[in-house]
């Protein structure tokens, strides 16, 4: 499998000088897993994958969001290949987190939010609203094996457990840790050769001893808390996600050097960074 990064920032784009060498694109990830072309979440990276993904049409491609806030799903407007007839998506999000993934995708393109309607748009689509739990198998084979458990986030979020050839990508976003290690993500993230996990906040800011007051029930966690949950589950790779809109490059680079005292194979998320599993 291959991985590459397209939006790694959370709560909201952060263009500009302090974070050009992490990027400021709210989450998107492409994974390629055999033949199938799998996209984790719809934040404004989306966009430029869209750019990419030009080159290849027509294609065929399978999305799965783990929630509807809008910084997970508003480079979606802007994702030039669902305006091309004959590219095909297939769509996927949480049965009752919010309202249904369809529904919301509309939303945010209906008047006067966005002069273009999700009706408008000429690919072919097809949406999913997943049960907790539920496995699907992807992929023009049917051989990639998708897999998610509920996180601790305000109005829900899903994570995701990518398998192919023996290979794994575990995809955790937006979900708070609290007292212990989630049981649910853990199971889910077992053995992973790559552990994608929302470190948004240093202890510090998440307890409110910096950056303003504690961060506590807003859904988010810490690069401590990836670091034992990747101990736990026996993760070969740790990548930090969701980087806070206030963290300037240097303050992710200093995330990742602490966490790296935790947990050695740790990497902060960047734009552009593809690995290969």
């Amino acid at each position: 499998m291959q991985l590459k990064m397209w939006g790694v920032r959370g709560s909201i784009p952060t263009p500009g000088p302090h974070t050009v060498e992490f990027g400021g694109n709210t989450s998107c990830y492409e994974v390629r897993a055999g033949g199938a072309l799998i996209i984790l979440d719809g934040g404004t990276g989306l966009r430029l994958l869209g750019q990419e993904l030009v080159k290849e049409m027509p294609l065929e491609a399978w999305m799965f969001f783990s929630h509807v806030h809008w910084d997970h799903i508003q480079g979606f407007p802007f994702f030039t290949p669902a305006f091309v007839r004959g590219n095909k998506f297939h769509l996927f999000g949480g049965l009752n987190v919010s309202r249904t993934l369809e529904e919301t995708l509309a939303g945010q393109m209906d008047y006067p939010s966005f002069p273009v309607h999700l009706t408008e748009m000429g690919a072919g689509m097809t949406f999913r609203d997943l049960y907790e739990g539920e496995v699907v198998t992807v992929g023009p084979s049917n051989d990639v094996k998708v897999t998610n458990a509920r996180g601790n986030h305000p109005n829900g979020v899903y994570a995701y457990r990518i398998e192919h050839g023996g290979k794994v990508i575990v995809y955790i976003t937006d979900s708070e840790h609290y007292a212990i290690i989630d049981p649910k993500l853990k199971r889910l993230a077992t053995g992973a050769d790559v552990l994608i996990f929302d470190a948004m906040y240093t202890p510090e800011e998440y307890a409110g001893e910096a950056g303003g007051g504690p961060r506590t029930g807003w859904g988010h966690a810490t690069f401590v808390s990836g670091c034992e949950l990747a101990h736990a589950a026996g993760v070969k790779q740790l990548i930090l996600h969701h980087h806070d809109p206030n963290q300037t490059d240097a303050m992710v680079r200093e995330k990742e050097r602490r966490a790296r005292e935790l947990f050695p194979h740790t990497l902060a998320a960047r734009e552009g960074m593809v690995i290969e599993i």
